[in-house]
C-alpha cells in the first residue's frame, strides 16, 4: 500500500496522518478481500459514498445495501492507492484527504472527510472520480453529452 504524502504541521498530526492513511489502506484492502463487516465499519454510521455516476450519492445504508451483492458473489472492486494527500483541522477531529487510485476503470481519484470519534478514525464522505486527462477531455465531453443532457433536465424540473 501507498505510504501518505502529506503536509504534517506537527507530530501530532504525522501521528494522526499515519492512522488516516492506515485506515484508507485498510479500508480498499478490505472491499478486495471481501470483507463487508470490515469494510462498513471504518466508515461512520451517517457516512456517504458518492459514486462516479452523477446519480450515486449513497447513505452508508444505501452503499451497504447496493454493494452486499458485490461481496456475496466475491466480485468486488480493488483500488490501490498511488498517492495520498491528507490534511487534517488545528483540533485534531476532522481530516480531509485526496488519493489517486490504480483501479479497474483506470486511474481515478479519491476524497474525502475523516472525523475522530471516540479516539478512531471514521470515513465520513467519499467521492470517486474518474480522472480523465487534458489532451482526450473534449472527447469525454462529446461521449456524454446526450446522458448529461437528459440528466439536466431531470434536474431542473
Amino acid at each position: 500500500m501507498v505510504a501518505c504524502k502529506s503536509l504534517p504541521e506537527n507530530k501530532q498530526n504525522s501521528s494522526q496522518n499515519t492512522a488516516i492513511n492506515q485506515l484508507l489502506n485498510q479500508w480498499h484492502k478490505d472491499v478486495a478481500e471481501f470483507k463487508y463487516e470490515a469494510y462498513f465499519n471504518k466508515m461512520a454510521s451517517n457516512a456517504v459514498f458518492v459514486g462516479t455516476d452523477a446519480s450515486e450519492v449513497w447513505s452508508k445504508q444505501e452503499f451497504m445495501n447496493f454493494s452486499k451483492p458485490f461481496f456475496d458473489k466475491k466480485s468486488t472492486w480493488n483500488f490501490r492507492p498511488l498517492q495520498r494527500n491528507i490534511y487534517i483541522d488545528t483540533d485534531n477531529n476532522i481530516a480531509w484527504f485526496d488519493e489517486i487510485l490504480d483501479t479497474w476503470m483506470g486511474i481515478c481519484r479519491g476524497s474525502g472527510v475523516v472525523v475522530s470519534q471516540n479516539n478512531q478514525w471514521k470515513i465520513q464522505h467519499y467521492v470517486l472520480s474518474v480522472t480523465i486527462p487534458n489532451d482526450v477531455m473534449q472527447q469525454v465531453i462529446q461521449t456524454k453529452k446526450k446522458q448529461d443532457s437528459i440528466l439536466i433536465r431531470s434536474f431542473n424540473k
